[in-house]
């Protein structure tokens, strides 16, 4: 199965703050800044008029005003502003440490663990555990992210890595961007999933509608592609693994629904009547990557957390 809607000579680097949008003819003469408002999701009026008189907003790399028209084509880059610098407590949160040398940590990050402080999230997170465990981390992405060069969900359980200095995290991100990072992951999907391996390539961006959601997009989405695997079928669910090409923000969960397939207890693009677990059935099982250092190929595994496991039994005896 392959469903292509959009190829891309370029993708992104996942961990990027600059955000892209593809103009469409049916939106051709709208105002810039009302455009923005309406599909930027994080952003209010106010802030998209401020990045736009700070030169934030680009269309086809040149600056623009508000009142800037839209034509079919243009290519509109929003780059957002960095967090502002706050004071991240370390914290004497038990970690799950699966490798850990002097250039990179692998951790088996717990389902409900925020991975980086946010609003709402300031203590608890992965980031405030990382702090009090290591005595340092690579400083790229700023004071609130130190040594994050991927993300997993808050309640996607698996392995994670961090980088404990600026090189190792150049050389972690170049492989992400490169997509040379082995990232696979053990699903539990609504529905029998009829075909035993395919690829869904389609592009995610903001839900037009719903701005906390990501969706499959036609317009101003970025380069998408998730593979999967069946497992296990089950009477009314598949067991699938899937591998990530790209790491966009929720793929997964976002492919999963877009081929009618959400994940099990998914409480954002699942249905509502699902399986008894606490957030998504989702576990990243498997990372491999070339040590920064040696350039050594390294693969970890994890176990299956005992939640999707129980799930799995009950499954298998319906």
């Amino acid at each position: 199965m392959t469903d292509h809607l959009m190829d891309r000579e370029t993708d992104e680097q996942e961990a990027e703050d600059t955000e892209l949008y593809d103009v469409a003819d049916a939106d051709a003469g709208e105002r810039i800044d009302r455009y923005l408002a309406e599909r930027a999701a994080d952003l209010s009026r106010s802030q998209i008029q401020n990045l736009i008189e700070n030169g934030s907003v680009r269309v086809h790399n040149k600056q623009v005003k508000s009142n800037y028209k839209l034509r079919p084509g243009d290519r509109i880059e929003v780059t957002l502003p960095e967090p502002e610098a706050t004071e991240v407590e370390p914290e004497n949160i038990p970690l799950d440490i699966v490798f850990e040398d002097s250039d990179v940590i692998v951790v088996n990050k717990p389902r409900g663990m925020v991975v980086h402080p946010a609003a709402g999230h300031m203590r608890g997170t992965l980031v405030n555990a990382l702090l009090y465990h290591c005595k340092d981390l690579s400083g790229i992405n700023g004071v609130l992210r130190p040594g994050i060069v991927h993300r997993i969900d808050k309640d996607t359980s698996g392995l994670i890595m961090a980088a404990k200095n600026d090189r190792a995290h150049q050389s972690l991100a170049a492989q992400l961007k490169a997509h040379s990072v082995t990232r696979k992951y053990i699903a539990i999907v609504h529905g029998v999933v009829s075909h035993d391996v395919g690829t869904i390539d389609a592009p995610i961006g903001r839900h037009p509608v719903h701005r906390l959601k990501m969706a499959v997009v036609r317009n101003g989405g970025r380069h998408a592609v998730t593979h999967f695997a069946v497992m296990e079928r089950f009477k009314e669910y598949t067991l699938l693994e899937c591998k990530l090409e790209t790491g966009r923000t929720h793929q997964i969960r976002v492919h999963m629904e877009f081929i009618n397939h959400p994940l099990a207890g998914d409480p954002v693009y699942g249905p509502k009547r699902t399986l008894d677990i606490d957030g998504q059935a989702l576990h990243a099982k498997i990372l491999g990557f070339n040590h920064p250092q040696s350039g050594e190929y390294m693969e970890f595994d994890s176990e299956i957390p005992d939640d999707m496991a129980r799930l799995i039994e009950q499954l298998r005896h319906l």
